[in-house]
């Protein structure tokens, strides 16, 4: 009996024109989701800066992107307004123009290999053919480019994870857990370069940074180059060495100190932020 009662205020719901329970449900949300982007989106000062280098394509046309081998599907933009797209299996080129926040792809080419995955593809280039608009919003360090069609909508939301958290100088405050004291070892993380440099006031140490866009904040000290001088306690310079080749990933624990962590979420160097002043 309640089964039939339901069953007729549903039909009797929808032949008034109005709305099920779970189509107000779904407006709901789609109006907090589109809050929270509103509240979120970050100020865009320079177009060409902010949105170069790659991005990891997360969604298309609303939905999420599925390949059958799992590829890693991104968006890459230089800075000569040349963009490059790895959809699967194919790549596409192209350039794109910038004005404000409207944005269009133009010249757009694909290869043609024979492989599984090309709907996906076609709806990918589609999309990028279509697209007039973006914005930019961040959620806990990562951001999100979201470029939209003629009305708004987003046709892709892309996403890349933000590592302005890691760059710049800092001092080492501890290595695996025990505080550095009476040692005044410094790094200065290049995130435009990607490169590593360590001072200890005598020792040295270079290094290149490696991102893995694959993970969440997935980082590597690879290539590392230490002078090792003799100078003491240079067990302190060997450790920060050691540590920083066993990094696998970083992670803001503040605005004024980050962490180090190795492939089993270890923390093996705590890094404090300090001045340029500092440095010297």
């Amino acid at each position: 009996m309640k089964l039939r009662i339901t069953a007729f205020i549903l039909i009797a719901a929808l032949s008034l024109g109005i709305a099920p329970i779970e189509t107000f449900a779904k407006k709901k949300k789609e109006k907090k989701v589109e809050k929270n982007e509103a509240t979120n989106r970050l100020r865009i000062t320079d177009a060409r800066r902010q949105l170069g280098g790659e991005w990891n394509i997360e969604l298309v046309n609303k939905k999420v992107v599925r390949t059958p081998e799992r590829a890693y599907l991104y968006l890459y933009f230089s800075r000569k307004n040349q963009v490059f797209a790895c959809t699967g299996c194919n790549t596409t080129n192209g350039t794109f123009t910038l004005k404000g926040n409207d944005i269009k792809f133009k010249e757009l080419s694909s290869t043609e290999l024979s492989c599984s995955g090309t709907a996906v593809e076609e709806e990918i280039n589609d999309a990028l053919r279509a697209v007039e608009g973006f914005y930019v919003t961040r959620v806990n360090d990562v951001d999100f480019l979201h470029l939209t069609g003629k009305h708004g909508a987003a046709l892709l939301v892309l996403r890349r994870q933000n590592f302005d958290f890691l760059a710049g100088p800092w001092m080492v405050k501890s290595v695996n857990g025990n505080s550095v004291n009476g040692k005044d070892v410094k790094l200065v993380i290049d995130m435009d370069q990607l490169t590593v440099n360590a001072s200890s006031g005598c020792n040295i140490i270079n290094g290149v940074v490696t991102i893995d866009h694959t993970k969440d904040f997935a980082v590597e000290f690879g290539d590392l180059k230490a002078s090792l001088d003799n100078c003491p306690p240079a067990d302190v310079d060997m450790q920060v060495l050691i540590a920083l080749e066993e990094t696998m990933y970083c992670r803001k624990k503040n605005d004024n100190e980050t962490e180090l962590l190795d492939r089993d979420n270890n923390v093996v160097l705590v890094l404090r932020r300090i001045s340029t002043k500092q440095l010297k």
